[in-house]
């Protein structure tokens, strides 16, 4: 429930008619007849008087309408409007003007002042002795559909016991009692157990929602009983539609004869009687022991946060207005933009304010136009989710109310019925504030530009452009209408994300909200939240060897794992691996691992070498190498080492992935000899070497130059007699190569040596077969040198090489 209560305003538009100066005479028959020398005021109208404690220069002085609407006056038309009793003269009326305003008045003057100002107001009679049509001021953000519940008698006869509530001393008691409330509600006892009663019982929830509303209809008494306290005299009182909610009104422009200390305590009247609501509340809490109670006192403390705000006409807002003595803020935003220009600051209507007024409601505007705009604008484009978000509730709302009916739970079936009109109820209203804020601007826009051939083909054209936006914004699409869901944050940067995809990275990171694509088999069902499906993870990598081959010392950003297959898992002590991920266009990866292990004094030999090359990106390559000798010495139990190599393209456009996976396996009778060793770390330095400067060897000489080395390390082996002085050696090499290439997608790998790419695709690679199993000696594991390289320009950049430990 929204609560605001009246204040003054002026006037959007002219009356719907206007007549020369209107007076009065009484014929034999006593019917008040038109004089033109006699001015008459129009029935019903209220002289406020000036406005105490006013942020303006010259403070205006208030009229109150028949109709209820409050009117801002110059010094001299209220004096003119003043002297206006229906029996003077336009001469005696310039004479009395002329004495109250201390300079001289001419008939004439007071002529021009009734015709051009108090006339088109509907403040005067017309000349046949007739009622004025007026036409009421009708802002975007004023209250719609008032009903008038009580009449201004009966509003100050209700609101007369209250007074003695603003004793200073009940304030004071009220108050911190109020504090306590919430501090022990708030930090305390919690609400969980109050929720709990409340949902449980759904009689308990009605309970909360009607004290509620009743609640805010005890704030408008407490408006009502804040102006009688200080000795104003309160309005009507009613209900009606503000923005998109139910709210009552309380007409309170009287408070404006009062000082700002008054106009003040009127505002925060409602205020207090929530907080002495909340006491209330709290006292029957401790009488009966029921919990959902506990509800309403929340429900009292977010009615003042939100009263509070002073960005729409609620509590907080007439605080502001009063607290600067500018009656009506949003009249001043136009004035106030327009006087931050340096050309229009010195003009009068932006000087029209003190200093220090000017400067609090140059704040507010600054603040309020840019938060309003942005809440227009989300409203727009959130609206679709909105809908569809609104139309799932209302069905599933629907579908509990129907099984409360069947199973006579009366009470269950009208919370059913009140969700499903808190659910309809917002969206009715922006409905309905979008189409009173479009035909407000297109009647503006049409009536600037009447006459005005150019002008109005602009505007025509910025409406069409608007339209067509709107158009883009609510078009159905696969996710326009989709419902939101509770896992998802609608934080600004998903807002901005969904309107905007092609703003977000192209390479995603850890922690960064973006888009991606994932492939599923034609005809299978999409996961969702309830039943999902494993699918990607984005796990950056990080590999301290990439920092080091940059050569600059600082860690290159690790490309984003965007394939949809899991990611190999990190070797094992023991192990060797080469991964090359690229994710950028443009570029070439490397990825190198070289590795010579011994194993010795019995142990398992379990080690791995592994190859993998995955591509996501247009004009690149990812190009993975390993290369693996395992020598065992002596007698082992269990050899079962496994080579594997795997080459993937995922949504890659003129791109080329090329794996190779080449293990070599022998078995020694004894350690090699001095000069076998010495021969082994000759050649492993030329291997290495080999592996730093891969990037500049051609692929398709890659294998060839493997299976060389491979042939001398078994020359080396079998020509040392240290080595061989048993049965001799036995070797048993493995490899596997795994290319792929072109634009695919999906992934592609190879399952051997110089095998072709998988069709295209296909969604997960397949790993090539392990090495050949041998039984023999074996002990401790060694690994030898390694080298990495993953440039990220075209140009490879030097590989890397260290000796494992």
């Amino acid at each position: 429930m929204s609560t605001v209560h009246g204040g003054p305003s002026r006037l959007d538009g002219p009356p719907a008619s206007s007549a020369p100066i209107a007076g009065q005479r009484t014929d034999e028959s006593g019917t008040a007849t038109a004089s033109p020398d006699v001015p008459v005021r129009a029935d019903g109208i209220e002289l406020i008087g000036e406005t105490k404690g006013s942020g303006y220069r010259e403070p205006p002085s208030l009229v109150r309408r028949a109709d209820g609407q409050a009117i801002q006056l110059t010094r001299l038309l209220y004096l003119v409007l003043e002297a206006i009793d229906g029996r003077r003269s336009v001469e005696s009326i310039a004479e009395q003007a002329s004495s109250r305003f201390g300079k001289m008045v001419s008939a004439d003057n007071v002529r021009t002042l009734i015709n051009s100002q108090l006339l088109p107001l509907g403040l005067l009679r017309l000349a046949d002795g007739s009622q004025p049509g007026v036409k009421k001021a009708d802002p975007l953000l004023g209250m719609r559909f008032r009903y008038t519940v009580t009449d201004p008698d009966r509003t100050r006869k209700l609101t007369t016991p209250f007074n003695v509530l603003f004793n200073p001393l009940i304030v004071v008691a009220v108050c911190a009692a109020f504090l306590a409330t919430c501090w022990w509600v708030l930090m305390v006892k919690g609400l969980g157990s109050a929720t709990h009663d409340a949902f449980a019982n759904p009689g308990m929830v009605i309970l909360v929602l009607v004290v509620t509303v009743l609640s805010a209809g005890f704030h408008e008494f407490g408006h009502a009983a804040a102006a009688r306290r200080g000795g104003a005299t309160p309005g009507a009182m009613g209900a009606g539609l503000y923005l998109i909610w139910p709210a009552f009104f309380t007409d309170v422009t009287d408070s404006y004869r009062l000082g700002r200390g008054g106009r003040i305590r009127t505002d925060l009247g409602g205020l207090y009687f929530n907080a002495i609501v909340a006491v209330a509340i709290m006292g029957i809490w401790w009488a009966t022991g029921f919990d959902a109670l506990l509800l309403v006192v929340v429900t009292q403390v977010l009615q003042m946060v939100r009263q509070l705000l002073p960005l729409v006409r609620f509590d907080g807002y007439h605080i502001l207005a009063d607290a600067t003595g500018v009656p009506d803020l949003f009249q001043r935003i136009k004035p106030t933009l327009l006087g931050l220009l340096p050309w229009r600051r010195t003009a009068p209507e932006a000087q029209v304010l003190k200093p220090w007024a000017r400067a609090v409601v140059t704040l507010w505007v600054l603040v309020t136009v840019p938060l309003l705009l942005f809440s227009l604008a989300l409203m727009v484009v959130s609206l679709p989710r909105l809908l569809g978000t609104a139309w799932a509730g209302v069905l599933e709302q629907q579908s509990l109310l129907s099984d409360s009916l069947s199973a006579g739970d009366i009470a269950g079936a009208a919370v059913r019925a009140l969700a499903i009109a808190a659910v309809a109820l917002p969206v009715v209203g922006i409905f309905y504030i979008l189409l009173r804020l479009v035909r407000q601007l297109t009647t503006w826009l049409w009536q600037k530009t009447r006459g005005k051939a150019v002008q109005r083909g602009a505007a025509i054209a910025v409406v069409a452009a608007v339209a067509a936006g709107l158009a883009w914004a609510w078009w159905p699409g696969e996710d326009t209408y989709r419902p939101v869901q509770p896992y998802e944050r609608g934080t600004l940067a998903d807002v901005t994300t969904a309107l905007f995809p092609t703003a977000a990275s192209a390479t995603l990171r850890e922690g960064q909200a973006g888009k991606t694509v994932a492939l599923w088999p034609a005809g299978s069902a999409k996961p969702t939240r309830e039943q999902p499906r494993l699918s990607m993870v984005l796990v950056p990598r990080a590999d301290s060897a990439t920092s080091a081959a940059d050569g600059d010392g600082d860690a290159a950003a690790p490309p984003s794992w965007v394939f949809p297959f899991d990611r190999p898992a990190a070797p094992e002590e023991g192990d060797s691996q080469a991964l090359a991920v690229n994710t950028q266009d443009g570029s070439v990866v490397y990825d190198v691992a070289f590795a010579l292990v011994w194993a010795e004094d019995g142990e398992p030999v379990d080690t791995t070498n592994e190859a993998y090359a995955f591509a996501s990106c247009t004009d690149c390559a990812a190009v993975a190498v390993g290369f693996q000798v395992v020598l065992i010495v002596g007698q082992a139990d269990v050899i079962v080492p496994e080579n594997l190599s795997a080459a993937a393209n995922y949504n890659c456009v003129r791109c080329l992935t090329y794996a190779v996976a080449s293990q070599l396996v022998l078995t020694l009778d004894g350690p090699l000899s001095e000069d076998g060793m010495a021969r082994l770390n000759a050649l492993w330095a030329e291997i290495a070497e080999f592996g730093r400067n891969l990037q500049n060897v051609p692929l398709s000489e890659i294998q060839e130059r493997l299976n060389a080395f491979k042939a001398q390390v078994t020359l080396i082996v079998q020509s040392d007699p240290s080595a061989t002085k048993g049965a001799g050696t036995t070797a048993t090499p493995s490899s596997t190569a795994s290319p792929s290439t072109g634009a695919t997608s999906g992934a592609s790998s190879g399952p051997s040596s110089g095998s072709s790419p998988a069709p295209s695709g296909t969604t997960t690679a397949t790993p090539a077969p392990s090495g050949t199993t041998m039984a023999g000696t074996g002990g401790a594991v060694t690994d030898g040198p390694s080298a990495t390289t993953e440039p990220t320009e075209a140009a490879p950049a030097p590989a890397t090489s260290a000796p494992g430990g």
